[in-house]
């Protein structure tokens, strides 16, 4: 549970994001209720937080009749009717129809479109164009015969896999299969003043700028990523963007324009995407850019695309910090998210922009 200032603060704003998380009580009604009950606002010397419905009716309160505190919170009942519908999705060779999703959810049509997109971040159908994804992915990484996972992933053709699979997966089916073979890719390393960073590039861009510890550690990294494929040690061109790279660690004020090659769901390009228009010495919050992507209770969902970010560097997940001002998580270490902010900070003050300019 919060400590009982940032509690207050939740119930000022009727925040939705945390209900669950504690339970007021007023101790003038005797009652209690959830963050973000309708009920007119208590004064703050008349409130108690609890951590449960059971502690705060140990206490001597009674549920408030508005939000009923006791039941499920409408938050789990979504969750529950979403995870639903996922497994109808997992668990059939086609997608289901609309209606049927809805049914087995429990709730209309409608309503069941947006509850979904608010829990998962993605529509049913992207969601199913996913689950379809992973399934192939899994089934070649299995050794499975290329057309024998297409078709047991639940595509209707070989060439709707091939088509969709160069944006999902990266690459075709059969490279995918013999684990990237075929696939050329340059890296460098280069230590900095944050550890050490690997730049790694395809024929289409930089597909990785991670930091860590120990470049052993950072090549085994993008070897286990594409373990068939062609990974050598960069020439020229791929040092000239690792230095431009390295110079932004030292001089973050602006980010170096070089060619991208993101691979990844639709949801996480569109996070991705959000996250380079933040600028230099900013900060968004995890619900920010859910709002920013058009799905405002993807929250979670915003986060783990932030996790599974490899361009570290030129895709700015750094830059995401939680409501309340934590750092929140950060692959590369909460030691360096916290140096890259303060560095960003600094070559940002205005006045140094003045100087500079």
């Amino acid at each position: 549970m919060m400590n009982p200032e940032q509690c207050w603060a939740a119930v000022v704003a009727r925040d939705p994001a945390a209900d669950g998380s504690f339970f007021l009580a007023v101790k003038t009604t005797g009652v209690y209720c959830r963050p973000g009950c309708p009920s007119r606002m208590p004064l703050r010397t008349n409130v108690a937080f609890y951590a449960t419905p059971a502690e705060a009716e140990a206490a001597g309160f009674r549920p408030c009749k508005r939000c009923r505190p006791s039941e499920p919170s409408v938050a789990s009942r979504h969750l529950a009717a979403v995870r639903r519908a996922c497994d109808l999705i997992k668990g059939g060779e086609t997608v289901p129809p609309l209606s049927e999703l809805a049914a087995a959810a429990g709730i209309s049509r409608f309503h069941f479109h947006r509850v979904f997109k608010q829990v998962t971040g993605t529509t049913p159908a992207d969601y199913a164009k996913a689950d379809r994804m992973a399934r192939l992915a899994g089934q070649l990484e299995a050794g499975e015969p290329v057309t024998q996972a297409i078709y047991g992933a639940g595509f209707g053709s070989s060439s709707r896999a091939y088509a969709a699979a160069p944006a999902a997966l990266g690459m075709t089916p059969a490279r995918r299969r013999q684990g990237g073979k075929g696939i050329a890719i340059r890296f460098a390393t280069a230590a900095t003043p944050l550890g050490w960073v690997l730049v790694a590039a395809s024929e289409r861009g930089i597909c990785a700028a991670e930091l860590g510890d120990e470049p052993a550690a950072l090549e085994a990294g993008l070897r286990a990523r594409f373990p068939a494929a062609s990974i050598t040690a960069a020439g020229p061109e791929l040092r000239d963007w690792a230095e431009r790279i390295l110079r932004f660690i030292a001089t973050p004020d602006h980010a170096p324009d070089l060619p991208l090659d993101i691979r990844g769901t639709a949801f996480q390009a569109r996070v991705w995407r959000a996250l380079q228009r933040i600028p230099p010495g900013r900060t968004a919050t995890y619900a920010e850019i859910a709002a920013a992507v058009g799905q405002p209770r993807a929250v979670r969902a915003v986060g783990r695309a932030c996790a599974t970010n490899p361009l570290m560097l030129l895709v700015p997940c750094h830059r995401v910090v939680r409501a309340d001002g934590n750092l929140g998580g950060y692959r590369g270490g909460i030691a360096r998210k916290r140096e890259l902010l303060a560095r960003e900070a600094a070559a940002n003050e205005p006045g140094k922009r003045e100087r500079a300019a």
